[in-house]
């Protein structure tokens, strides 16, 4: 609840005269509220809305929905080049709009499953569920609104099957992701599933069914998520083991096991990025770009690989923060490539 006060209006200064003035009583207007009424009025203390304003988007992960917007856009694009029309039209702000109003209510919902874990961890203790800035029932309501409204205006305003898919999507991130990260570390990869969905779902909305390009960049999306969460599992290992999540680093703290599994993904994001080009939807010069930020991308992978022989805890945290940054740039700039040369229908 928003929490409003303010100091009473400052007391005029008593001034002495030196000859005496007699002043006639005023009798106030009824209207006008006496100060013991006004006492009782409250306005919101300095930064405290800027405050709020923060925990929300902090309650709905706005950097990490803005991501999910960016990939959906990028798949309504594609879907609307291959219909043969403008994919600057009401559209695709409908379908942004239910996306992102999906996103931030899964995100919220995630928070409220995720408090108590949240509390053990140094970089989500300051989060507004932990600290008690939004109660729980606020942040299951919000989240379940936003969910609801979402999927419901998706169905409405895009189609059935951007609705139901984007439904699924939440469901699965929310119910299954999320308490499963506790028991194994496999729910990286079943977490991987919703996290890739938001291009599919912004060609769906765009066309209306699932097609292979529409799997095309699933698949893009889901490999290019491990060795950017391995990176940050690692950079984070110690929080989650204080929380007892089981990511990979956790579990097998030397390293190896998590080096393979990013190496692994990064040498077939290559070959599944140049999926657009083999399935005509993508020209030649996204295929060059593709190659060359895909060798980029393997090329800090490997560099990650030192990990298992850091001399020191600072140095390895340095080639995954490294490859971490790498994993943030490379997506935008092979989406972009991958707009910028697509084929029409």
């Amino acid at each position: 609840m928003l929490s409003w006060s303010v100091n009473p209006a400052p007391q005029l200064a008593e001034t002495q005269f030196s000859e005496t003035v007699t002043v006639e009583p005023v009798l106030a207007p009824s209207s006008v509220k006496s100060p013991e009424h006004v006492e009782h009025l409250h306005a919101p203390r300095a930064g405290e809305t800027a405050s709020r304003i923060a925990d929300y988007r902090e309650l709905f992960k706005v950097r990490v929905t803005l991501m999910v917007v960016m990939t959906a856009w990028a798949g309504f694009y594609l879907g609307s080049m291959q219909s043969g029309i403008s994919s600057v039209q009401p559209g695709l702000i409908e379908a942004l709009f239910g996306i992102a109003l999906v996103s931030a209510g899964s995100a919220a919902l995630n928070e409220c499953l995720e408090r108590k874990l949240d509390a053990k961890m140094i970089r989500t203790s300051r989060r507004p569920m932990v600290t008690g800035r939004i109660g729980l029932a606020h942040g299951i309501t919000a989240g379940l609104a936003a969910i609801a409204i979402g999927s419901i205006w998706l169905a409405r305003e895009t189609n059935l099957i951007t609705g139901t898919l984007t439904l699924i999507t939440a469901f699965t991130y929310v119910a299954i992701y999320t308490p499963l990260k506790r028991y194994t570390s496999l729910a990286t990869f079943i977490g991987a599933f919703p996290g890739a969905m938001p291009p599919l779902l912004g060609w769906t909305a765009a066309r209306g069914r699932i097609e292979w390009p529409a799997v095309a960049l699933f698949a893009i999306l889901f490999i290019w998520q491990f060795p950017h969460f391995m990176a940050i599992a690692w950079l984070y290992r110690e929080d989650y083991g204080r929380a007892g999540i089981r990511m990979l680093p956790v579990v097998q703290p030397d390293g190896w096991s998590t080096v393979f599994e990013a190496l692994t993904y990064a040498v077939l994001m290559i070959p599944v990025s140049l999926l657009p080009v083999y399935l005509h939807i993508a020209g030649p010069y996204y295929g060059v770009a593709a190659g060359l930020l895909g060798l980029v991308y393997l090329g800090y992978t490997i560099r990650f690989a030192r990990i298992t022989r850091a001399r020191s805890t600072i140095e390895s945290k340095m080639y995954a923060r490294d490859l971490l940054k790498v994993s943030v740039i490379y997506l935008p700039l092979l989406l972009t490539a991958l707009m910028l040369n697509a084929k029409g229908k």
